[in-house]
Parts: C-alpha cells; structure tokens; sequence
C-alpha cells in the first residue's frame, strides 16, 4: 500500500497537521505584514510631507503599495482554497497566483514608477535648509517594523525549509506558496530599500547636495521593480502550468512502481494547480492479465489512494499502450 512515509516528503505532501499550520501561517504572516505597512505608510507619509524628501516620498509609496499588496494577498489565501465544483474541477488553487501576480504588478506600478519619477523630478531640486530629524527616527521605527514582519516570514520559510532539506530562501524561491514568497520578498526590499533612504538621506544632510535624495529615490524604485518583475514571473511559472520537483517527481514515481498492482510506469505528469495543489496523470499497466473491470476497479482504488492525500487535488490514471517505454527511477 502506497503510505507516503518518506520524512522529508511527508511535510510536503501535507501527511501531516503542518498542511494547516502552513496556511495559517501564511496568513498570520501577511496580516502581521499589512499592519505594519499600514503604520509605517502613515508615518512615512508625515515625514514625507514635513521633510519633502524623494526618498522619503518613495519610501512612503512603497509603504502604501505594500499595504495594497498585503490585502490583494489574504484575497489570494481566501480564494484559492474554495473547493473543486463543476465549473472548477482542479479547484480554484490558481487563484492564488492571479491576485498574487496583481499584488506584484501594483509593487511595480505603485511603488517602482512613483519612486523612479519622484527621483528623476527632484534631482535637480533646489537645495534648501532640511531637518532629516523626523524622517530617521520614522525610518528607525519602519526597519524594526519591517525587520520583525521579515523576521516572521523568515522563520515560516525556514521551518518548512528544514523539512526538506533545503535552506529558506531556496524554500521561498520554489514554494508553491506565493503568498509566502510574495510578502517575504516584499519585507527583504523593504528593509533594503530603508537602509538605502536612510543612506540617501543622510549624504544630502552631510554634503548639501539634493541629488543624493533623489538618487535614493531611483535606487528604491529600481529595487522595486527588480522584486516586482521575479513576482510576476514565478506566478507567471505556476499559472502556465509548472512542474514538480524531480525529487518529487521521482518519489511519487517509486509509490506508483511499489504498488503490489502497478508492474510498470510509462508516463507520469504532475503539475502544481494551487498552493500545495498536485494534479497526477499516470499512464500505468496493472499486474496480471485481469478483466477490463477488474482494472477499471484497481485504478479507482489506487486513484482514491492518491486523491485521499492532500496535496493531491485530483490523480488520474490510465492503461500504457503497448510497447510504451517505461520509466525508471534512474531516468529522472
């Protein structure tokens, strides 16, 4: 009987309570994100209009556009895990990506060409007499803000990481999370893109000259779009039609392969169709020379043995035709 007892798979395909805990924590972790973005933009926005800085300016509409971002998020959480009907028989799990795409593209819009465009007007600003009191101290308390909000995507990353052998941000990169990966990414250019206002800011205080503000203002918005465009590409990956791990394509081949009904394999597709979502085609030839019912029997029972685990949304399966080839675990 197919068990799925590999201990570094068993997290990933969701054999146990952490397939919730993933969610929620995801959730936790973007609603933690959007009320910090929220205070920070506020605050930002005060120091922006105080101050007058570019930088302060970009770094407030990051700050907003983050917080747009966070919410179009929980709309993804919320939304893709609608069950499979009629209309949606793979379930609604793509969901995800399309409003986390939205989410990446408003990253761009909002926060990328506002900062570039406030850098490109103000860098021949004309210098005047600017206290940058206010603004550190906003910048101060955004990085704590945005450091703990990374700090608890990190942690999220790296426990699920660690399940599988990997490390954090090569979790983050692969997940089929993109609300996990989506506001980790935004919090590390957040924090980056602090340090550089900051920076920015304190050259115009010392040197007198407002293109160091200016320039901090570019750099945050080309940091921006630098995040945007790999969001936007990796929910283009999954929403095309993105493929497992060879490491999970292998194990699931050796489930099929131990099966005491299953003597060969000749095809075997898998491919993400939401969040922790597998959707399973496999082209098998049964043991035996049994009735036609008889396999239609074992493929329902080996399907449902598949369909019975998370991670799978649906597992189909199918007879080999003859002479097919037939894959082997070290073809992989």
């Amino acid at each position: 009987m197919t068990t799925f007892n590999d201990p570094e798979l068993k997290h990933t395909l969701n054999q146990s309570p952490e397939t919730n805990d993933e969610h929620s924590g995801s959730l936790i972790t973007v609603l933690i994100a959007v009320g910090a973005n929220l205070i920070i933009a506020i605050a930002k926005t005060v120091a922006a209009f105080i101050t007058g800085s570019a930088s302060m300016i970009a770094e407030a509409a990051h700050s907003w556009a983050d917080a747009g971002n966070g919410t179009l998020l929980i709309v993804a959480e919320k939304k893709s895990v609608k069950p499979a009907d009629k209309s949606h028989p793979l379930g609604y799990g793509k969901e995800s990506y399309v409003w986390s795409m939205i989410a990446a593209f408003g990253v761009f819009t909002a926060g990328s060409i506002v900062s570039i465009y406030t850098g490109i007007k103000e860098w021949n600003a004309t210098e005047s007499e600017t206290n940058y009191t206010i603004a550190f101290i906003v910048l101060a308390v955004a990085f704590v803000l945005e450091g703990f909000s990374l700090i608890q995507a990190y942690r999220q990353s790296k426990k699920h990481g660690e399940a599988l052998d990997i490390s954090a941000l090569g979790y983050v990169v692969d997940t089929s999370n993109p609300t996990l990966r989506g506001v980790f990414f935004e919090d590390l250019a957040a924090v980056i893109g602090l340090v550089v206002a900051a920076a920015a800011m304190g050259m115009h205080a010392y040197t007198g000259e407002a293109y160091w503000d200016a320039l901090g203002s570019i750099i945050v918005g080309l940091l921006l779009g630098v995040v945007a465009i790999f969001l936007i590409s990796r929910n283009r990956d999954f929403l095309v039609g993105y493929r497992v791990t060879d490491r999970m394509h292998e194990y699931v081949l050796s489930e099929l392969l131990n099966h005491p009904d299953i003597d060969s394999v000749s095809y075997l597709h898998l491919e993400w169709v939401g969040p922790k979502k597998i959707f399973m085609v496999a082209a098998v030839d049964i043991a035996g020379n049994q009735k036609e019912e008889h396999v239609a029997q074992k493929f329902e029972e080996i399907e449902n043995l598949f369909r019975d685990n998370p991670v799978f949304q649906e597992a189909i399966l199918t007879l080999s035709a003859p002479n097919a080839d037939i894959l082997k675990l070290e073809d992989i």
